[in-house]
Protein backbone atom coordinates (compact mmCIF):
# COMPACT_ATOMS: atom_id res chain seq x y z
CA UNK A 1 0.00 0.00 0.00
CA UNK A 2 1.48 3.32 -1.07
CA UNK A 3 1.62 6.31 1.25
CA UNK A 4 1.52 9.58 -0.64
CA UNK A 5 2.78 12.86 0.67
CA UNK A 6 3.71 16.15 -0.85
CA UNK A 7 6.97 15.60 -2.79
CA UNK A 8 8.79 18.18 -0.70
CA UNK A 9 7.53 16.74 2.58
CA UNK A 10 10.60 15.69 4.56
CA UNK A 11 8.33 13.29 6.47
CA UNK A 12 7.42 11.42 3.27
CA UNK A 13 7.71 7.64 3.15
CA UNK A 14 7.76 5.42 0.08
CA UNK A 15 5.61 2.64 1.53
CA UNK A 16 3.84 1.82 4.75
CA UNK A 17 5.87 -1.39 5.02
CA UNK A 18 9.16 0.31 5.90
CA UNK A 19 11.32 -1.23 8.56
CA UNK A 20 11.07 0.14 12.09
CA UNK A 21 14.66 1.38 11.99
CA UNK A 22 14.10 3.35 8.79
CA UNK A 23 10.86 4.78 10.15
CA UNK A 24 12.56 5.77 13.41
CA UNK A 25 15.43 7.44 11.54
CA UNK A 26 13.02 9.27 9.21
CA UNK A 27 10.87 10.38 12.14
CA UNK A 28 13.89 11.53 14.13
CA UNK A 29 15.24 13.44 11.12
CA UNK A 30 11.81 14.99 10.58
CA UNK A 31 11.58 15.93 14.26
CA UNK A 32 15.07 17.46 14.18
CA UNK A 33 14.13 19.50 11.12
CA UNK A 34 10.78 20.62 12.61
CA UNK A 35 12.47 21.54 15.89
CA UNK A 36 15.13 23.61 14.13
CA UNK A 37 12.40 25.40 12.18
CA UNK A 38 10.50 26.03 15.42
CA UNK A 39 13.66 27.24 17.14
CA UNK A 40 14.24 29.81 14.41
CA UNK A 41 10.89 31.45 15.05
CA UNK A 42 11.25 31.20 18.81
CA UNK A 43 14.70 32.75 18.88
CA UNK A 44 13.58 35.71 16.77
CA UNK A 45 10.74 36.54 19.16
CA UNK A 46 12.68 35.59 22.27
CA UNK A 47 15.64 37.78 21.39
CA UNK A 48 13.56 40.81 20.41
CA UNK A 49 11.37 40.51 23.51
CA UNK A 50 14.28 40.11 25.89
CA UNK A 51 16.22 42.94 24.27
CA UNK A 52 13.22 45.27 24.63
CA UNK A 53 12.49 44.17 28.19
CA UNK A 54 16.07 44.34 29.44
CA UNK A 55 16.78 47.63 27.65
CA UNK A 56 13.66 49.30 29.05
CA UNK A 57 14.20 47.89 32.55
CA UNK A 58 11.06 45.74 32.61
CA UNK A 59 10.55 43.30 35.48
CA UNK A 60 12.02 39.91 34.49
CA UNK A 61 8.57 38.30 34.33
CA UNK A 62 7.30 41.08 32.07
CA UNK A 63 10.33 40.66 29.80
CA UNK A 64 9.77 36.90 29.65
CA UNK A 65 6.06 37.36 28.92
CA UNK A 66 6.87 39.79 26.10
CA UNK A 67 9.51 37.46 24.67
CA UNK A 68 7.08 34.53 24.82
CA UNK A 69 4.31 36.44 23.02
CA UNK A 70 6.76 37.56 20.33
CA UNK A 71 8.15 34.01 20.02
CA UNK A 72 4.64 32.67 19.40
CA UNK A 73 3.96 35.39 16.83
CA UNK A 74 7.21 34.84 14.94
CA UNK A 75 7.06 31.05 15.29
CA UNK A 76 3.49 30.83 13.99
CA UNK A 77 4.28 33.34 11.22
CA UNK A 78 7.18 31.24 9.92
CA UNK A 79 4.75 28.34 9.52
CA UNK A 80 1.42 29.93 8.61
CA UNK A 81 2.55 32.29 5.84
CA UNK A 82 4.63 29.71 3.90
CA UNK A 83 1.72 27.26 4.19
CA UNK A 84 -0.64 29.89 2.81
CA UNK A 85 1.66 30.41 -0.20
CA UNK A 86 2.53 26.76 -0.77
CA UNK A 87 -0.88 25.16 -0.21
CA UNK A 88 -2.96 28.20 -1.20
CA UNK A 89 -4.69 28.18 2.20
CA UNK A 90 -6.40 31.20 3.66
CA UNK A 91 -5.03 32.52 6.95
CA UNK A 92 -7.63 30.79 9.14
CA UNK A 93 -7.28 27.47 7.30
CA UNK A 94 -3.50 27.55 7.62
CA UNK A 95 -3.74 28.45 11.31
CA UNK A 96 -6.21 25.60 11.94
CA UNK A 97 -3.85 23.19 10.18
CA UNK A 98 -0.82 23.99 12.36
CA UNK A 99 -1.99 25.52 15.65
CA UNK A 100 -1.77 22.49 17.96
CA UNK A 101 1.66 21.30 16.86
CA UNK A 102 3.12 24.79 16.97
CA UNK A 103 1.46 25.61 20.29
CA UNK A 104 2.96 22.57 22.01
CA UNK A 105 6.38 22.85 20.39
CA UNK A 106 6.78 26.59 20.96
CA UNK A 107 5.26 26.32 24.44
CA UNK A 108 7.80 23.74 25.60
CA UNK A 109 10.65 25.58 23.93
CA UNK A 110 9.69 28.92 25.50
CA UNK A 111 9.17 27.43 28.95
CA UNK A 112 12.66 25.95 28.93
CA UNK A 113 14.38 28.91 27.27
CA UNK A 114 12.85 31.43 29.68
CA UNK A 115 13.61 29.20 32.66
CA UNK A 116 17.28 28.86 31.69
CA UNK A 117 17.56 32.56 30.94
CA UNK A 118 15.93 33.49 34.24
CA UNK A 119 18.03 31.14 36.35
CA UNK A 120 21.27 32.22 34.67
CA UNK A 121 20.39 35.88 35.20
CA UNK A 122 20.30 36.99 31.57
CA UNK A 123 16.85 38.49 31.91
CA UNK A 124 18.14 40.47 34.91
CA UNK A 125 21.39 41.53 33.22
CA UNK A 126 20.35 45.18 33.09
CA UNK A 127 21.72 45.73 29.59
CA UNK A 128 22.06 43.86 26.32
CA UNK A 129 25.71 44.93 26.47
CA UNK A 130 26.22 42.83 29.59
CA UNK A 131 27.97 39.56 28.75
CA UNK A 132 25.57 37.69 31.05
CA UNK A 133 22.65 38.53 28.75
CA UNK A 134 24.32 36.75 25.82
CA UNK A 135 25.74 33.87 27.87
CA UNK A 136 22.31 33.03 29.25
CA UNK A 137 20.84 33.17 25.74
CA UNK A 138 23.64 30.92 24.47
CA UNK A 139 22.60 28.26 27.00
CA UNK A 140 18.84 28.85 26.65
CA UNK A 141 18.70 28.28 22.89
CA UNK A 142 20.16 24.75 22.81
CA UNK A 143 18.21 23.86 25.97
CA UNK A 144 14.99 24.87 24.22
CA UNK A 145 15.91 22.77 21.19
CA UNK A 146 16.72 19.71 23.31
CA UNK A 147 13.44 20.05 25.23
CA UNK A 148 11.29 20.47 22.11
CA UNK A 149 12.90 17.67 20.06
CA UNK A 150 11.05 14.79 21.78
CA UNK A 151 7.84 16.83 21.68
CA UNK A 152 8.14 17.25 17.92
CA UNK A 153 9.08 13.59 17.50
CA UNK A 154 5.89 12.63 19.35
CA UNK A 155 3.75 15.17 17.46
CA UNK A 156 5.01 13.91 14.09
CA UNK A 157 4.52 10.29 15.16
CA UNK A 158 0.92 11.05 16.13
CA UNK A 159 0.47 13.00 12.87
CA UNK A 160 -0.32 16.15 14.80
CA UNK A 161 2.52 17.99 13.10
CA UNK A 162 4.38 17.81 9.82
CA UNK A 163 7.93 18.89 9.37
CA UNK A 164 8.12 22.21 7.58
Amino acid sequence: MEHTNHPHDCCAKDTLAETHATHHKTSLNAAAHATLHCLTGCVIGELVGLMIGVSLGFHPYTSMALSTVLAFISGFSLTVFPLMRRAKFGFSSALKAIWLGELLSIGVMELVMNSVDYHMGGVRAGSVFNRLFWEALAFAVPAGYIAALPVNYWLIGKQLKKCH
